[in-house]
């Protein structure tokens, strides 16, 4: 018997310090870094930026770039990202503006979209988990967006403004190298779904293009971003997040639940709420879901269609309640 403990004992002293020794190891190394492996067809990609990509892209951008990048003066300098839940630390976004040193002005085409499908920047550095990589999205979207960012909106005109660069602690540093990775190129083309096929179409807004499930699943460390019908509590809510005070907001349940979903809202209730922030159970939606009024009334229909397929979590989310001051 003291022979079996002392083996055990040896065995649990050799598992920590193997723990310790791998904890010692990703703090050191950091966010990880990647091997650049552009095709040839994508190294020498330039996008066509007539006036119809611009404006697609825009659109896109209004969603996806600005609400993360956009500072207070107006510019996409970057900004403290106060969404963030606290156990992540203060992460600050980059200056994607068209300065050639600080911003992405001496980015080729071909660079931007595989950072855009990737999250591996031109030194082979890679964005943290919070960036979007946007694997899923059609291959004209990210030719829209990059039309975009090589535009004459002056949000991106040069600006050298920056913020010290984000210290990522212990946390996102794991996460980078274990539940968050780089993910492949795809290996075939993507294309919009038709209008005429609103599941497909709302399919592809929801979890391709805006990636609604990544803040509408329980759990933000058990999100699939490869697969994301996989997330756990997939759009049954529940995430914790950040209001611009600091207060936890947990993100809503959205499957078609009537007691603790979106089950007893009809569909023009939920473009409203979609649309312009609109609760249909009284008052207005709470940050970090913002109004989305760029968005056509047909767009969040179709949202709307896909979620009646998606399967129903019974989940009750604490709802966040604004405090009330006295005067």
């Amino acid at each position: 018997m003291k022979r079996a403990f002392k083996i055990l004992g040896y065995a649990v002293g050799v598992l920590v310090l193997l723990t310790g020794t791998a904890a010692a190891y990703i703090s050191i190394k950091g966010i990880p870094s990647y091997e650049v492996k552009m095709t040839p067809e994508i190294a020498k990609l330039q996008v066509l930026r007539d006036s119809a990509a611009v404006a697609r892209g825009a659109k896109i951008a209004s969603i996806l770039c600005n609400e993360c990048h956009l500072s207070e003066d107006g510019k996409l300098t970057g900004k403290i990202m106060a969404e963030i839940p606290k156990p992540f630390g203060t992460i600050i976004s980059r200056n994607i503006t068209q300065d050639p040193e600080i911003g992405i002005g001496n980015w080729t085409d071909g660079e931007l979209y595989y950072f855009l499908r990737t999250g591996i920047r031109q030194d082979g550095s890679w964005a943290p988990p919070f960036m979007p990589k946007f694997s899923r999205v059609a291959d004209e979207d990210m030719y829209a967006i990059i039309a975009w960012l090589r535009s004459d909106d002056p949000r991106l005109a040069p600006d050298r403004r920056e913020y010290p660069p984000t210290e990522y602690n212990f946390l996102v540093k794991v996460l980078g190298n274990t539940l968050f990775t780089a993910p492949p190129m795809p290996t075939q083309p993507i294309f919009i779904p038709d209008s005429t096929d609103k599941i497909a179409l709302g399919k592809y807004l929801a979890d391709g293009l805006y990636e609604c499930f990544a803040c509408h699943s329980g759990d933000m460390l058990k999100v699939d971003s490869d697969i994301p019908a996989n997330s756990f509590g997939y759009y049954g809510g529940g995430i914790e997040m950040q209001n611009e005070d600091g207060e936890v907001v947990r993100s809503a349940n959205i499957t078609m639940d009537p007691e603790t979903g979106i089950g007893a809202w009809n569909e023009q209730q939920f473009i409203d709420a979609v649309k312009y922030g609109k609760n249909p159970r009284g008052g207005s939606l709470q940050y970090p879901m913002t109004p989305r009024p760029i968005l056509t009334e047909a767009e969040v229909s179709a949202i709307y269609a896909f979620l009646k397929t998606v399967p129903v979590q019974h989940h009750q989310v604490e709802r966040y309640q604004p405090k009330i001051t006295s005067r």
